[in-house]
């Protein structure tokens, strides 16, 4: 594969962890950094060793330094910067959520007529659990009809973008709440088509931000999906289950790995008295984000491998859509305590 050389357009926290996971994928590389503000946008590439530095996202996509763009910047205008790299024919590679489905198919759109690859900013997805567990969804598991999923830990800095609702509309259920419906997207059938949704939601009393999220996918096969995400509880959890006909998958690190890059899996069958555990460790040299990019490279080289992921990008906003919309009917504000 030839190596993309990567422009990333923000220099946030988000930014920051990336660079280090584009170093350690093979056939990527930074190449270009922007910021709305030249010395911001200098510190990040002097920290980072990238060789070149943009006060205007624009001006880096424009420049021959670059063959994508990673677009770590707000929710609220990622879209545009999406589309301009695909109008510049740049691969991209966008954070997630997306403002909104139709947003997602106009990006998606630009990036088809300009013959480049785009992608999210999923994790999890590339490592190889995912994919060892998509791929023996049957033999393990039968007809998976259950995924229940909860995503939650303590943000307490109100002054964090993620609180506010002109930046991040969705707050807690458009940060966290994403991967709650790409656990969704990931490991029912890939078939199902989404039949009714309920939701909550409550509201930070301080900012007006979704500070927490929990509800019900029905599919019309169905199959349900549950999901918990918020941002004011009082440890990380990241626990997945997915249940079958024949037997269950029980996950509590979904979103992460182990230190060495592998991880586990918990799987469990048959009834009372008589069912069977069994500790499955999946090997992985690498974490997801860098296997992300590695996958992204492969995307740019091979035209048949990016419709994968552009579905699963609109698939998944259409979900969070859906229980957002849902969760808005049913809002309440946080507790005092």
């Amino acid at each position: 594969m030839k190596t993309l050389r990567w422009g990333i357009a923000g220099t946030g926290g988000i930014a920051n962890s990336m660079a280090g996971m584009i170093k350690m994928a093979d056939a990527a590389e930074i190449g270009a950094v922007s910021s709305r503000r030249m010395e911001t946008a200098q510190e990040f590439a002097q920290k980072h060793d990238v060789p070149n530095a943009f006060d205007s996202w624009q001006d880096m996509i424009d420049s021959d330094s670059v063959d994508a763009i990673y677009v770590a910047t707000p929710t609220s205008v990622r879209e545009g910067i999406c589309i301009a790299a695909a109008d510049g024919r740049k691969h991209v590679l966008g954070e997630k959520p997306f403002a909104s489905l139709p947003s997602v198919r106009r990006i998606v759109e630009a990036c088809r007529s300009n013959d480049v690859a785009f992608m999210d900013g999923t994790h999890f997805v590339h490592h190889p659990r995912t994919l060892d567990i998509k791929s023996r969804r049957v033999e393990l598991l039968g007809d998976v009809w259950s995924v229940a999923s909860a995503f939650q830990f303590n943000l307490a800095d109100r002054g964090d973008i993620r609180f506010n609702p002109e930046l991040e509309p969705m707050g807690a259920i458009g940060d966290a709440g994403w991967y709650n419906m790409r656990a969704a997207v990931e490991y029912l059938p890939p078939d199902v088509e989404l039949d009714t949704v309920s939701a909550h939601l409550r509201r930070d009393p301080e900012t007006g931000a979704a500070l927490s999220g929990t509800g019900v996918l029905d599919f019309t096969d169905g199959s349900t999906s549950t999901w918990n995400c918020g941002f004011d509880s009082g440890a990380v959890v990241m626990d997945l289950r997915i249940t079958g006909t024949g037997g269950v998958i029980n996950i509590d690190d979904f979103l992460s790995q182990n230190p060495d890059g592998s991880a586990d899996v918990l799987y469990r069958k048959g009834g009372w008295g008589r069912g069977t555990s069994e500790e499955i460790n999946v090997a992985s040299a690498k974490p997801g984000a860098a296997l992300m990019f590695e996958d992204m490279a492969a995307a740019a080289a091979d035209p048949s491998l990016r419709e994968q992921w552009m579905s699963a990008t609109e698939r998944t906003q259409a979900l969070l859509d859906a229980a957002w919309m849902a969760a808005q009917q049913t809002e309440r504000g946080a507790s005092s305590s």
